[in-house]
């Protein structure tokens, strides 16, 4: 029997949705996608601050996408969300998961009561006291992921499952059939950057840096006192440029470096954390996505301060795309589908 889902990114300038749809024969398949703008300030930092706001919008993508299912998974990944690493005593996951809020409160920055658990397993081990379970705690601030499941459904919508946005990234971009050793995802969305890196397809490490594209056309508006939507045009038009020729563009390519140094310096320190953590396993490569990832000049910015092989990511590695689906716009849209991709990809399975 077929199970048909749609994977929603919540983002802090639109919606992105994907249908697909998965029969347990062979790869899901992508059936329908939409994006949808969302008005300023109705989702901050990947939060929903205006519920009824980004209900209106997602009664809107429906309507206008033609999807089917109202079945969702959402995603999760902001500053209020935490992943570290933990080493439990091996016992069934479930067992794991119920024992969480006794062993992690001098983790976290809230209460345990105000947070929502998990626990990823990534590899057993033996400890001094017997075997050991390696993984991932992921713990949320409650009311940010409750905020985001009641526009949901606010929207007349089912949420099935809210899921790690790092996790989804992976499923999208990371091939699930071949090896690939440790790689690097980078995510440069509007408000944040998410960086996860998984070794053959593993999510080993997640972080989440609170800086993004937005944050350069806030300098360009504010150095140049230019209005915000300018400030976007001139962004993407220049970008990380090696060449100007105004006094103005100028101007402007410093304020983007400036801004945009920092950025990458903020992965390439994410990076060789990594490495020096795990000599054994450096990281090899890096894909980038997001809508940030098409500014000129990023890809190699990000390989010069690295000194890896920088790329950027198809979030249709992993799935087959249906005839009545528009493949020249849908290729123009894949660079900020992948966490929508990925968070069907974890329930369509």
């Amino acid at each position: 029997m077929s199970h048909t889902i749609v994977g929603v990114d919540i983002g802090s300038d639109a919606l992105r949705a994907v249908e697909l749809t998965d029969n347990g024969k062979g790869r899901p398949v992508l059936h329908r996608y939409h994006e949808l703008e969302l008005p300023e300030g109705a989702v901050a930092r990947g939060e929903v601050s205006e519920p009824h706001t980004v209900a209106t919008a997602l009664k809107q993508l429906w309507a206008r996408a033609g999807f089917k299912s109202k079945k969702v998974v959402l995603g999760v990944g902001n500053q209020r969300v935490l992943a570290r690493d933990l080493t439990v005593p091996k016992a069934p996951l479930k067992r794991i998961r119920e024992t969480l809020p006794y062993q992690v409160q001098d983790l976290l920055p809230v209460p345990v009561g105000d947070a929502l658990l998990d626990f990823y397993p990534v590899s057993e081990g033996e400890g001094e006291g017997g075997p050991v379970v390696h993984g991932l705690l992921i713990a949320a601030v409650k009311e940010a992921v409750l905020d985001n499941v009641k526009a949901a459904q606010s929207a007349g919508l089912a949420p099935e499952n809210v899921d790690l946005i790092p996790f989804a990234l992976v499923r999208a971009l990371v091939s699930r059939t071949e090896p690939t050793g440790p790689v690097a995802v980078v995510d440069l969305g509007a408000s944040a950057t998410t960086v996860v890196i998984a070794v053959d397809g593993v999510p080993k490490f997640v972080r989440i840096i609170p800086s993004g594209s937005s944050d350069l056309t806030s300098a360009l508006a504010q150095r140049l006192e230019i209005p915000a939507d300018e400030a976007e045009r001139v962004k993407r038009r220049l970008g990380l440029a090696a060449q100007v020729a105004t006094v103005e563009e100028h101007r402007a390519v410093q304020v983007i470096y400036d801004v945009g140094n920092e950025i990458l310096a903020s992965l390439r320190n994410t990076v060789n954390y990594f490495t020096n953590v795990h000599p054994d396993s450096p990281v090899r490569s890096i894909v980038v996505t997001g809508g940030g990832a098409a500014l000129p000049g990023f890809l190699k910015g990000l390989a010069d301060v690295t000194r890896l092989p920088v790329s950027f990511g198809d979030p249709l590695t992993n799935v087959s795309v249906a005839k009545s689906v528009d493949a020249q716009q849908l290729s123009d849209a894949r660079s900020t589908l992948s966490v929508a991709v990925g968070l069907a990809l974890g329930s369509a399975a």
